[in-house]
């Protein structure tokens, strides 16, 4: 371990991670409808730290009751909030790992609909999105900058509750990208437009943040390398290129944020993120979109024809055609040029190898792990700050070579941690995998809008279904 870069400490300005493994935001509805926090979330969170992981990033944390993602995740929009998270930092911090509070604002990317958000979503834009249907409407400037105003307090309440960071969340689809996307943002006032004016709002936010917390408590953004806007819909505009975001990440770094974290999308889900498959039929109900899916039935104008293509197999190809259009292993750009070393059969559980070959597991490796390598290098290549890249990673010779080989500087893993949140443990012990890796399914997505958040490839747990379900149920005790 001495000498394996993966556990080298990463060093921010302010802040020593003891490894270079992040585990990603992710989180389950584990919390109360009101956005406060209960148990079930600590031991959400403490699952991780356990496990070894350097640093855990909560997931996203709503500065505001209307800019929930989805209810049941605690919220850090008033002050009686401070103590819960306290609680979780402490928890975390007792394995020597840190937490950094992910902070958001759905905009109008909302995947189920609370009783207390306006119908109406607030947003960039009129235009209403165009995968779910949510209807949204432009916000004004008076509202702008009261968001400006909630993320600057967001993250003095996490300072407050002792925690390590922050991090904002301008990827994947919510408030921020619609302000900085030009597949999205049409404004045509001081918001819109140029990108320097499409990063305005972002811009604005870090100088709340920073007038909130000071100049030495760490700070990252979440961003997404490339919109791929009409990757679903192909008549929708681009979005971002990677061009703009290398600009705009240097405009962050001389705004004072300490590290980027690279990502990519427009909405979430979205075809090249997470990497992996999207669920539609199988043997048990937890295998299938329709199964949890119909909670958003009443969320969007399209959400209905979206259920009916999840629903019937007979329009699951039509389904496909639209999701699996940009071929997976191109868009891995760069990140091609780094190959883990080959999977052993010996390094593979019995049961698991029944259902799934060693040639499926390296053929899922090839395709799904480094997704946004090529990104993050580009982009590092053009700050001096510190870059973390998700996408999919869960094999130590990989993750070493790229943080070696200077495409980024440490990782972000959130799904292949929740099948197996033991992994950087099994690294220190000189493993390279997991001896039931993920297979990239996405299930643990789809059933989060429904059911706790967990593994559910039944395939991990040798085809024993009620041995999955108490391992997801294990949050809860």
């Amino acid at each position: 371990m001495q000498n394996d870069i993966i556990f080298q400490p990463l060093e921010f300005r302010h802040l020593t991670i003891k490894n270079r493994i992040f585990r990603s935001n992710i989180s389950g509805r584990f919390d109360n409808y009101d956005g406060s926090g209960n148990q079930a979330r600590i031991n959400w969170e403490e699952k991780f730290a356990r496990g070894g992981v350097g640093a855990i990033v909560s997931s996203f944390v709503p500065v505001t009751i209307k800019g929930r993602i989805v209810p049941n995740y605690a919220t850090i929009h008033c002050d009686d909030r401070i103590s819960f998270w306290h609680q979780v930092g402490e928890k975390v911090h007792e394995y020597g790992c840190k937490f950094i509070m992910q902070l958001s604002h759905s905009g109008r990317q909302q995947d189920i609909q609370g009783i207390e958000n306006d119908y109406i979503r607030q947003s960039s834009t009129s235009h209403t999105e165009s995968f779910h249907g949510l209807e949204c409407r432009a916000m004004s400037k008076d509202e702008i900058w009261q968001v400006v105003q909630a993320f600057g307090k967001g993250a003095k309440r996490a300072q407050e509750a002792g925690l390590d960071g922050v991090e904002l969340h301008g990827a994947n689809g919510y408030l921020i990208t619609q302000f900085l996307s030009s597949g999205i943002n049409d404004r045509t006032d001081e918001f819109g437009g140029s990108l320097r004016n499409r990063a305005r709002f972002l811009l604005e936010i870090i100088e709340a943040v920073r007038q909130e917390v000071g100049d030495k408590f760490h700070f990252q953004v979440k961003i997404s390398a490339e919109d791929f806007n009409n990757a679903v819909i192909p008549w929708e505009k681009p979005g971002n290129k990677l061009e703009e975001t290398v600009q705009i990440c240097q405009w962050l770094e001389e705004a004072g944020v300490d590290a980027i974290h690279v990502s990519v999308g427009s909405l979430f889900p979205h075809p090249l993120n997470p990497p992996g498959t999207f669920p539609l039929g199988g043997k048990y109900a937890t295998d299938k979109a329709s199964n949890s899916y119909d909670t958003m039935l009443s969320s969007g104008n399209l959400t209905f024809r979206n259920y009916l293509l999840f629903r019937y197999p007979v329009l699951h190809k039509i389904f496909e055609w639209l999701w699996y259009r940009i071929p997976r292993k191109v868009y891995r750009r760069e990140g091609n040029l780094i190959q883990g070393a080959p999977v052993k059969a010996a390094e593979l559980c019995p049961d698991f190898s029944r259902f799934v070959s060693l040639e499926k597991v390296q053929q899922l490796l090839e395709t799904y792990q480094g997704r946004n390598l090529g990104y993050a290098r580009s982009i590092k290549k053009n700050v001096k700050i510190p870059v973390i890249c998700t996408g999919g990673f869960q094999q130590a010779s990989y993750i070493r070579k790229a943080i070696s080989e200077e495409f980024c500087d440490a990782v972000s893993i959130a799904r292949p941690l929740v099948a197996n949140n033991d992994l950087v443990q099994k690294f220190a012990q000189g493993k390279d995998i997991s001896d039931r890796p993920c297979t990239y399914c996405n299930k643990c997505l789809l059933n989060t809008l429904k059911n706790p958040l967990g593994c559910y490839e039944i395939a991990r747990y040798g085809d024993d279904y009620n041995e999955m379900i108490r391992e997801i149920m294990t949050v809860f005790t």
